[in-house]
């Protein structure tokens, strides 16, 4: 047996058992996002993994993103993507396209994959059974980036005791009744938060936290909540990362004992993540 990283299998440590019957049990929230959702292989690979922790035991929230399909669509019609520190501008024409891509198109492709690993999934937006309360992120009558106000867990909780798998699109209605596009990251978080998930994970397209953008091997494996707030203060996080990691944050400062950011293009990363010792990204503690 090896930690080895394959890319075309995936090797059981001899942790892998113990970690097994460690999670048994537990609740994951993983956000699905980047460029791993690009390639319909990748795509495929990913949920196959996610069915194995899910009839491992564990209690898994997906929630997603998509915003590759969402920027495509958009210029089909003619419109540009506008992002500001990392978040989409979302005005009312964008919206639409916005709710019509994550619910309509990728929640159903991600229910098909799991509905064909034999994972009874069902697939949600915020709107559903009033799972989340959107407010505006900005004020700004035609600006329709949102965020989380709260979350009705219920139906969640529901899902999971009658050992379904719910699939999330980050899209929410306000108390008015308005529909917001919700960054997946901070919808992620929150659920986690709300949940009290025993770990959040975001399959993103880097290999984690880097001391070096540039170098893959300098990737931070371990890292606690001072030592982020000290890589952001020395301008190593930044940019789109900021975002990323504030989710990161608050989810720590809620109760969620661990967060982790890997590699999703990478195949069995997310195996190598939970069910070795050795790990593959970036774990965050408080």
């Amino acid at each position: 047996m090896s930690n080895s990283v394959s890319s075309d299998r995936f090797y059981f440590s001899v942790d892998t058992l113990s970690l097994i019957r460690k999670y048994s049990g537990s609740t994951f929230v993983i956000k699905y996002g980047g460029s791993a959702m690009k390639n319909k292989l990748l795509q495929l690979n990913i949920i196959q993994d996610i069915s194995l922790l899910y009839l491992l035991g564990i209690k898994i929230i997906l929630v997603h993103g998509g915003g590759y399909l969402i920027d495509n669509w958009l210029r089909k019609l003619n419109i540009d993507p506008i992002f500001k520190e990392g978040l989409r501008v979302t005005d009312s024409k964008t919206m639409e396209v916005v709710e019509m891509v994550l619910s309509g198109h990728i929640n159903k492709q991600l229910i098909s994959l799991l509905n064909r690993n034999q994972v009874p999934s069902v697939g949600l937006s915020g709107k559903d059974a009033n799972l989340i309360t959107a407010v505006p992120l900005v004020n700004n009558s035609n600006n329709f980036t949102g965020t989380v106000h709260c979350i009705n867990s219920k139906i969640l909780s529901t899902l999971l005791d009658s050992k379904f798998f719910p699939v999330i699109s980050s899209v929410a209605s306000d108390i008015k009744g308005d529909t917001y596009n919700i960054n997946a990251d901070t919808l992620a978080s929150s659920i986690a938060s709300s949940m009290q998930a025993d770990k959040l994970i975001l399959l993103t397209d880097t290999p984690g936290i880097l001391y070096n953008i540039n170098d893959k091997s300098s990737l931070i494996k371990n890292i606690s909540l001072n030592q982020i707030y000290n890589l952001k203060s020395a301008g190593i996080i930044t940019n789109g990362m900021i975002p990323k990691i504030d989710c990161c944050i608050d989810a720590l400062k809620n109760n969620v004992p661990a967060v982790h950011i890997i590699d999703g293009r990478v195949r069995y990363s997310l195996l190598y993540e939970i069910l070795t010792n050795d790990r593959f990204g970036s774990m965050l503690v408080a």
